[in-house]
């Protein structure tokens, strides 16, 4: 009975170790030791990551759904983000060539080089963002109108939509310093950052939307202020740890000189990267606007509550996946390809077990978590439809999820970006439309594709992996 008690002992003390070690925010060496254990080591912060990105959907969501206008406010929020989601498309293209090339330098063992290549894809991507925020800016009411939404819902969402414009080079920042942390193997700054933004968004939330003191209630406006102020804290944490430079990557202010060799390099990376997941946005965007012209106020804002709350499990799921990335990108620096493809199926094994207990609870409790958010009985029948529906291919989400980190860890952005093309532009576009419009389910034609085409994209994910050709990508 000793023996048995010192074991469970000695057992939860590990697991607090690494618990404590993956939280801490040290580069590591992940080509070799335990291949769990460089797997946990990326995962745990990486998903803890994700969860604070996704609770400032949620913190924005629960906050505007309780408004008197509920409805226009929870739609522009859905459909800003669904726009911003082409901003996100360049932060997270340009963010996997850099996570890439920093990941395949480290593995080399050239951290100097690491640290070049990463300056440069900031000096890229925010020379870049900042002509589309200008251009969102200017339009933010058309963009509103083209997505959908009605007179009513452009007009009061115009202020929101321009404040997140103007703040999304800040989102840029976020996201592409993390990338460069990630390929560092230093996933934990990365998670902190979004605990800095985190916690000023949902103190400011509440302060700015219904207003305290002295400060006025600026309603739906103040939900932007509040999560572009949050987002600038967070990328004030991640400057601070780069100028500081404790890890591997020592930052100089001659490494933002444009070095058009590099450039070019990270652009071949990226601009497929960046494309893979505009096409995906693009197709969020297009079931938004099917969604709102088939089911209009009240299914538009049931369907981006039902998102919402999807994305708040997937995200998650993301940072999970993004673990096999950072391995595969320093096992092809060091030359292990065996270890390469073994942190790609631990993984798998890891996101599998996660997405499976995701999708229990969704389609168990789904309702309970689609009411604390809204009060409106018309919204609250379509999100839990949706939401369903949608959960019900989980498990394939997930391996879609690995194989694409698995490509875009390796330099490999060109074949994700076709499986997406095909996926989602010629398979799950036409479905929706075809279900929605022509065989007239409305958003449950939407709700319908959405998991059909996720499960196709994941097949073909790994098809491709299993031939191999990523082992040989040079970057």
């Amino acid at each position: 009975m000793t023996t048995q008690q010192n074991s469970s002992t000695s057992q939860t003390s590990k697991i607090f170790d690494l618990l404590k070690q993956a939280v801490q925010g040290k580069e590591l060496d992940f080509t070799q030791g335990s291949m769990r254990r460089a797997v946990l080591l990326l995962a745990i912060p990486m998903m803890l990551e994700m969860i604070m990105e996704s609770v400032f959907a949620l913190v924005d969501l629960y906050f505007v759904g309780h408004l008197h206008n509920s409805s226009e406010a929870i739609q522009t929020v859905g459909l800003t983000e669904s726009v911003l989601a082409i901003i996100y498309s360049l932060a997270v293209g340009m963010s996997m060539a850099a996570t890439a090339v920093v990941a395949r330098r480290i593995g080399e063992k050239d951290p100097v080089a690491a640290a070049k290549a990463g300056m440069q894809a900031i000096l890229v991507a925010v020379a870049f963002n900042l002509a589309l925020s200008i251009a969102g800016f200017i339009y933010a009411r058309e963009i509103l109108m083209l997505m959908g939404a009605s007179a009513n819902t452009a007009t009061a969402g115009t202020p929101f939509i321009q404040i997140m414009m103007c703040g999304s080079t800040i989102i840029v920042l976020l996201f592409l310093i993390n990338g460069i942390f990630r390929g560092a193997g230093n996933a934990a700054i990365a998670m902190k950052s979004l605990w800095v933004a985190n916690v000023a968004n949902i103190i400011l939330c509440p302060i700015l939307i219904n207003g305290f003191g002295p400060i006025p209630a600026f309603g739906l406006t103040g939900a932007a202020i509040a999560t572009t102020i949050g987002r600038g804290l967070g990328v004030c944490y991640q400057v601070y740890q780069l100028i500081k430079g404790n890890g591997q990557l020592k930052i100089k202010l001659t490494y933002f000189i444009p070095h058009f060799k590099q450039i070019i390099a990270l652009l071949k990376i990226a601009v497929p990267a960046i494309f893979q997941f505009v096409i995906a946005s693009c197709s969020w965007i297009f079931l938004a606007q099917l969604v709102a012209t088939t089911g209009g106020d009240h299914g538009s804002a049931g369907y981006q509550t039902a998102l919402r709350l999807m994305m708040f499990f997937m995200l998650p799921a993301w940072g999970l996946s993004g673990a096999a990335a950072t391995l595969v990108g320093q096992n092809l620096g060091a030359k292990n390809l065996k270890r390469a493809e073994d942190s790609v199926w631990q993984t798998t094994k890891y996101i599998l077990i996660y997405m499976g207990i995701a999708m229990v609870l969704c389609l168990l409790a789904g309702h309970y978590f689609i009411s604390f958010f809204t009060d409106d009985v018309l919204i609250q029948q379509v999100a839990s439809r949706g939401l369903n529906m949608m959960s019900a291919g989980f498990l394939f989400y997930g391996v879609g999820m690995v194989m694409t980190s698995t490509f875009n860890g390796a330099g490999d952005t060109t074949t994700p970006t076709l499986i997406n093309f095909f996926g989602f532009w010629l398979f799950q576009i036409p479905l929706a439309f075809i279900l929605s419009k022509h065989f007239n389910m409305g958003p449950d034609g939407v709700f319908i594709a959405i998991p059909v085409a996720e499960t196709g994209i994941a097949i073909a994910g790994y098809i491709l992996f299993k031939k191999g050709s990523w082992k040989t990508k040079q970057v």
